[in-house]
């Protein structure tokens, strides 16, 4: 028996994961009794070509679609100039739809179709600027995972597609299927914070510091290490001055907030994704003690290790 239609608009040149993702956490959650009908639909139903050149075969035209949908949802692509035929059955079909999603850059073809004016919406962080300054009636929210401002839903990059559609399926089946989905598909189930979780090592604006790369990979191969200023110096073959100039010139914070962002990374994964007592998370990630995890924690984190911990019950859909 059919359920709830999702229409997933594909057109050339989307992004692949964009539509897999989320077609992928709608097809696991059928195989645990969901029973979404979901559909890709493309101009004139023709089979579209994605990202890497992998063609993507279309279930039907946008144009024969006249009935309503579950969801309406619109995936990015790097191109960010829509079609104008694109953007014509995207305002026709809104309407009908209960839900209207993007993911990543999809933002954009939903913004320039007129519908997240007055809306809070979320992107990729790398586009989040861009989408304010095009339109500025939109609240644009940079760090977000996901964002739910009435019927409308839009997330971050990429893989935070498989957020949103988890999202959808806790918000239609409750918080144990979206739980089994997102084990089935071994990702979170609900990310920590938002999109500035990003490796510590790879938000580092690292280019043209060759001589620190082995020191900052030492501090994120093992976070309980010594990682004190003379051993980071001692470990770079430079005095502790010349250390502390080289971060604040070449990474754009101090060595000690580095090694203290990475310790925070590795708890919040221990925390995420084990029951490991708080006291060997502390110890772990190079805290020491429960007290100084805490304090890390409400200082950076606003909310404490346990709490953190007790969001990942739930993907934090809200009704």
């Amino acid at each position: 028996m059919s359920g709830p239609r999702i229409v997933v608009v594909v057109y050339e040149g989307v992004r692949l994961l964009d539509v897999a993702g989320p077609v992928e956490v709608f097809t696991v959650a059928n195989e645990h009794g969901a029973a979404y009908d979901v559909r890709l639909a493309s101009l004139g139903g023709r089979d579209i070509t994605t990202t890497g050149g992998v063609r993507c075969g279309a279930d039907v035209a946008l144009e024969d679609i006249d009935h309503e949908a579950a969801v309406l949802l619109v995936p990015g692509s790097p191109d960010l100039q829509a079609d104008e035929r694109l953007l014509y059955q995207v305002r026709r079909l809104a309407p009908k739809a209960d839900r209207v999603a993007s993911v990543c850059a999809g933002a954009f073809v939903l913004a320039e179709a007129g519908l997240l004016d007055n809306h809070r919406a979320a992107t990729h962080w790398d586009l989040a600027d861009r989408l304010a300054r095009q339109f500025p009636a939109i609240e644009v929210d940079g760090d977000a995972i996901f964002v739910q401002d009435g019927r409308f839903l839009s997330s971050a990059g990429i893989t935070a597609g498989i957020d949103l559609a988890l999202a959808m399926v806790e918000a239609d089946h409750g918080a144990r299927l979206a739980r089994i989905v997102a084990k089935q598909l071994v990702v979170f189930m609900q990310r920590p914070g938002g999109q500035s979780q990003f490796s510590v090592r790879l938000r580092a604006d690292c280019r043209g510091c060759e001589d620190l790369r082995p020191v900052l990979d030492s501090v994120v191969l093992d976070p309980a290490g010594d990682h004190r200023l003379a051993a980071l110096a001692a470990r770079a073959a430079v005095s502790v001055r010349q250390l502390t100039r080289m971060f604040r010139d070449q990474v754009g914070t101090t060595p000690a907030r580095y090694v203290e962002e990475v310790r925070l990374e590795y708890a919040k994964n221990l925390l995420e994704t084990g029951d490991q007592p708080i006291e060997v998370v502390a110890r772990r990630s190079g805290f020491g003690s429960p007290e100084a995890l805490r304090r890390a924690f409400v200082r950076t984190v606003r909310v404490t290790p346990t709490a953190y911990r007790a969001g990942f019950r739930t993907t934090g859909a809200r009704p």
